[in-house]
């Protein structure tokens, strides 16, 4: 079943197409990781996809167009922002509790099912001895499995990553993309990740789209997408790719230094 359909969709920014032209399928159970330097368009995408920005041209998500509304997406689509709000004074759990918000109905109050959704997610990401104290006291890593844990317990369909990594230890990175990986597997779950580590990407990314100046210039399994030229182009980098049993390798290469 397909749940991404992106057909042609453009986003502008002041007159600049930040997203251009992009074509993109995504089936259920997919994780796809969306590459690309610095401004490549992979934020701009994901909000897109989320609802959150306006574009032109045909996006549909786990069903539903953007004009469904953002109660209506967001019970069944889930973005992890690079940069989250943190409303001052709001704990762990309270912040992950807002997860739940899309489900419960105006004027009601959540259920023994939503707080049990809320303390499953609490423990699976190991965030027992934070629950109770204030998001804004957080280290970035700990505010950040705190954001995916938000994310987790709207328990969507499609789950969009943007940078789902870029502030954790290579510990908690391992412990957190393996527990998207178990979660998807598990339960069908649909991921979009924007990633800026090639070899994170490529290890749990079943199928990679490089971005580059906001368009689609490759689609396809790690082996096809990460060649060194293509890096070279795509990024100015030099770098080394190595095929290993446990998964890609991207080794950046220096020049050699000038002999004396």
């Amino acid at each position: 079943m397909t749940e991404v359909q992106c057909r042609s969709v453009v986003v502008e920014r002041d007159g600049v197409r930040v997203v251009d032209s992009v074509d993109l399928v995504v089936q259920q159970g997919e994780w796809v990781s969306i590459l690309g330097p610095n401004g490549a368009g992979k934020t701009t995408l994901l909000h897109a996809l989320a609802g959150l920005v306006p574009s032109s041209g045909d996006v549909r998500i786990a069903g539903l167009t953007p004009g469904a509304g953002r109660r209506a997406i967001a019970r069944v689509v889930a973005l992890m922002p690079q940069r989250p709000v943190v409303p001052e004074g709001v704990t762990v759990r309270e912040l992950i509790r807002l997860g739940r918000t899309p489900h419960i109905p105006r004027f009601a109050t959540d259920t023994p099912n939503d707080r049990a959704v809320v303390d499953s997610v609490i423990d699976r990401l190991g965030l027992e001895s934070l629950a109770s104290r204030p998001a804004t006291e957080l280290s970035g890593g700990e505010l950040q499995r705190v954001v995916l844990g938000r994310a987790l317990a709207q328990q969507p369909r499609v789950l969009l990553l943007d940078e789902p990594t870029s502030a954790l230890d290579i510990g908690h990175q391992q412990q957190v993309l393996d527990l998207i990986d178990s979660l998807r597997r598990d339960g069908d779950l649909t991921v979009l990740a924007a990633m800026h580590d090639l070899a994170s990407a490529a290890q749990y990314g079943e199928r990679l789209v490089l971005l580059d100046s906001g368009r689609v210039v490759a689609d396809g399994s790690p082996a096809q997408v990460l060649t060194a030229e293509r890096i070279g182009d795509v990024y100015g980098a030099r770098v080394e790719i190595l095929d290993r049993p446990g998964g890609f390798a991207v080794l950046p290469l220096r020049h050699p230094p000038k002999e004396m």
